[in-house]
């Protein structure tokens, strides 16, 4: 019997199962099989004998344990017993919960909760923290006597949003600039300050006075959005509502910002148009600082240069200055002749590299900083001190990666699979033309491995090429860790499905200052639970109003006129307690991760498309390679409400 598996392009696998053919037939099955298939990447289409396969089965039919046969969105599927293939995102058998109710339901009373018990207790001490949960549970645990009392949270931890197992990750790589690399603030941010002012002045024209510009990095935070035809500093909730904005550095009122943004009849911005511009890295401060200050330049002072630019021109016109100051020699030079000062140190950076690939972890850096800079950065880090030309040129840190790919141009490199790749001669960085997929085609048996044998740095090209030098077929073998929501985050889980893990350095104040504020907060979510009590309330008093004779009436209608009164005090307060909280953690611009009482549309991008986070790119190194990271769980409103413990469920539909 002839067992065919074949993976279509929304990966719903097709099995199905023939009688036994001659071995022509079932070439010729499997080769009309592959031609159907129309969505195969060029990876796939070049081994497409990993994608079908055909495995003869000798046994009689009756020995494959076929479960059922089902049809669903078009895709007829028969089950059988296969071999099993690890996943990034298998984390534990409990995930699969749905599916064993659906192979074996359960009918009446769980037989898993237990009255009583005599599990959980740590012997010769107190009772533990999970004892009343395992005695419940009825479980005995030996490991329970090594937990600490309390679960010990920092900012080296690593969070997740989505499950993920490390031992399904064939390959890690690691941007630079923000991730392995972290800088000084401001020293770093002030390089490309002062030197875009200087090309302002100098080569374009702008008044003087930009050069008395100074810089301020506390301003921002990231996760704003830049109204570049206004001139306005947007964040944003999760719905698209604008809940904070300035225009340069002058805050607008609220009654302005709902005209704006918000009172539109036919239209709700997108805030995706190209006069919008996300503030997703830190390296954006410095345009936001300069851009601002040229708007206040503008609106204050009296200078005809200025008067006859948009504020669209003015931002696009520092935009190009901050980023030639990153290819001209203005950073580079400088953070080359002093790295001490600009480059931060991590004694965890080496251990973590070296620990994936002694785990047979393939490591890869996928970079848009050049060769030059690249080569100057790494080395500093390696060494752990700056050397000298001789040292340098010989690239010693190059021993740390699998793959080094610099100057990708990423979003692009991960989304145009028509860019081309050359390989850098590491020695003195020039560039030489390769085939690239056709010429580890053409190398036969092991093609990218002899590929990368040739020298394994690169510039330019795209995911397929990165994907057929690693010898990844699936995305999800890939985690790629990142500073930049978008390029490196966004971009890579949405388009390829690679497996996510963002950096963020700002984490750990938030963190810090969210623990000095949780009884505020606290105290905040249970006035707004007293609001919607008395909204409640009202509502109830109102539908009996309706029943009841007029003196009875005119009682409830002063019952409901306190609550209106009460309900204002609430909100005053509220108001209040609010602001307090929010400017705990940024004076003007609040929680980086809450808008109001919503995610931030940064928050909400960070959730959905990060499946990792952490302050640093080295925490990755603090977990074993077989380490299975689980989210917290994800509760809709009325999940929320059920499980306050001042909450009676009322079952209207009970009989």
């Amino acid at each position: 019997m002839s067992l065919l598996l074949v993976r279509s392009h929304r990966a719903c696998p097709v099995l199905i199962m023939t009688r036994s053919l001659p071995p022509a037939l079932s070439s010729l099955t499997v080769a009309l099989l592959a031609s159907a298939s129309s969505s195969f990447s060029a990876t796939s289409q070049r081994r497409g004998v990993s994608r079908l396969a055909t495995t003869q089965m000798t046994a009689p039919s009756s020995s494959i344990n076929t479960a059922f046969v089902s049809a669903r969105s078009g895709c007829t599927k028969l089950f059988a017993t296969l071999p099993d293939e690890t996943s990034s995102y298998d984390v534990d058998t409990d995930e699969e919960a749905e599916q064993s109710l659906a192979e074996a339901p359960v009918n009446g009373k769980s037989t898993l909760v237990q009255d009583t018990g005599v599990n959980g207790k740590v012997s010769g001490n107190a009772p533990h923290r999970f004892a009343p949960l395992l005695d419940k549970m009825d479980l005995d645990l030996e490991s329970l006597k090594d937990l600490p009392t309390n679960r010990p949270i920092s900012s080296n931890d690593v969070f997740c949003n989505r499950e993920l197992r490390f031992d399904g990750i064939k390959a890690i790589g690691f941007d630079m600039d923000y991730t392995l690399a972290q800088y000084h603030q401001p020293q770093f941010d002030q390089l490309a300050f002062d030197g875009a002012k200087e090309k302002l002045v100098n080569s374009l024209g702008y008044p003087k006075e930009v050069l008395d510009f100074e810089y301020d990095h506390t301003y921002w935070v990231r996760g704003l959005i830049i109204d570049t035809q206004r001139g306005n500093f947007l964040k944003i909730d999760r719905h698209k509502y604008v809940r904070v904005a300035y225009h340069g550095f002058q805050p607008i009122s609220s009654n302005s910002r709902k005209i704006l943004y918000s009172k539109t009849f036919n239209k709700v911005p997108s805030f995706t148009e190209k006069s919008f511009v996300n503030m997703d890295t830190l390296f954006q401060h410095v345009d936001a600082h300069l851009f601002a200050s040229l708007i206040e330049l503008k609106d204050f002072g009296e200078h005809e240069f200025l008067d006859g630019k948009t504020y669209e021109e003015i931002y696009r016109q520092v935009r190009e200055c901050v980023d030639l100051c990153h290819r001209d020699g203005v950073i580079k030079d400088e953070v080359a002749r002093d790295p001490e000062k600009y480059v931060v140190l991590d004694d965890g950076l080496l251990p973590m590299l070296r620990g994936f690939r002694d785990a047979g972890v393939k490591v890869f850096l996928l970079t848009n900083s050049y060769w030059e800079y690249t080569s100057t950065a790494m080395n500093y880090l390696y060494h752990e001190k700056l050397v000298d030309e001789d040292v340098q040129k010989k690239n010693k840190w190059l021993e740390l990666f699998d793959l080094v790919v610099v100057g990708s141009c990423k979003p692009a490199y991960l989304t145009d699979p028509y860019l081309n790749l050359f390989r850098v001669v590491p020695e003195d960085g020039s560039l030489r033309n390769t085939d690239g997929l056709f010429e580890i085609e053409a190398l036969g048996e092991n093609g990218a491995e002899k590929f990368l044998e040739m020298g394994k740095t690169f510039q330019g090209g795209n995911w397929n090429h990165l994907q057929a030098m690693l010898d990844i077929e699936a995305g999800e073998e890939i985690l790629y860790v990142g500073d930049h929501l978008y390029a490196d985050v966004l971009r890579s889980k949405r388009a390829l499905g690679w497996r996510s893990c963002f950096i963020m350095p700002e984490l750990p104040e938030e963190m810090r200052i969210f623990e000095k504020q949780l009884e505020l907060r606290n105290s905040i979510l249970e006035l707004r639970k007293l609001r919607d009590e008395l909204g409640l309330l009202g509502d109830a008093l109102s539908r009996e109003m309706e029943h009841d004779s007029f003196s009875e009436s005119r009682h409830l209608e002063k019952k409901i006129e306190q609550i209106e009164i009460d309900d204002g005090k609430v909100k005053d307060k509220l108001t209040e307690a609010h602001r307090e909280y929010h400017s705990a953690f940024h004076p003007r611009w609040g929680q980086m991760f809450v808008a109001g009482y919503q995610d931030s549309r940064f928050g909400y991008f960070v959730k959905n498309y990060a499946c990792l986070y952490t302050s640093k790119a080295t925490n990755l190194g603090l977990a074993s390679t077989s380490r299975a990271f689980r989210t917290s769980g994800e509760l809709l409103p009325h999940d929320n409400l059920l499980g306050d413990k001042f909450v009676e469920f009322v079952d209207e539909e009970a009989e």
